[in-house]
């Protein structure tokens, strides 16, 4: 008598367990949205509005136009985000008050910034992150810039920015 191999017959995934390609599409634009949107909130700027039309759209082509679109969009919010307008004062700020992910209490990040500074310029960002110091370089020049902007000046960092001749 022969010997008879029973294997288990081999997996093949139905169509249906793959996702389509509209929805690997949408999951983009979802992705991308998502990040030109992080990025215009840390920058100070209104949020580029949306119908969501990935949601209801089926048509390949036109979501792919929407994925080339948002995609543009966060490309160039963050290419915006590195370029603040101080970043060499914020830079030597931080020379002289700490890591930028100095965790110490009550002062945290690179920028020193306390829990009232948080709450005040970077609430998103502390809500979304936690503190300052688990936030990038980036987004805590971002937070200093909104107080600059808002008339505070280099005068939250008085040593350091005489320091750096900033006062």
């Amino acid at each position: 008598m022969g010997l008879i191999a029973l294997t288990a017959p081999t997996a093949v995934p139905a169509a249906h367990d793959k996702p389509s390609e509209a929805a690997e599409l949408a999951g983009q634009i979802a992705m991308h949205r998502s990040r030109a949107w992080h990025w215009q909130r840390v920058l100070g700027m209104r949020r580029t509005p949306t119908d969501f039309a990935e949601r209801t759209t089926t048509s390949v082509e036109a979501l792919r136009a929407l994925r080339a679109r948002w995609r543009t969009r966060a490309i160039d919010v963050r290419s915006q985000a590195k370029r603040p307008p101080h970043r060499a004062a914020w830079s030597c700020i931080q020379r002289h008050e700490g890591r930028w992910n100095d965790p110490g209490a009550p002062y945290y990040g690179g920028l020193q910034m306390d829990i009232t500074f948080q709450r005040r310029y970077g609430r998103y960002l502390l809500r979304r992150k936690g503190t300052a110091n688990r936030w990038t370089r980036l987004e805590q020049m971002w937070t200093a810039e909104k107080a600059l902007r808002a008339g505070r000046g280099f005068y939250p960092w008085p040593v350091a920015a005489s320091r750096c001749g900033l006062i």
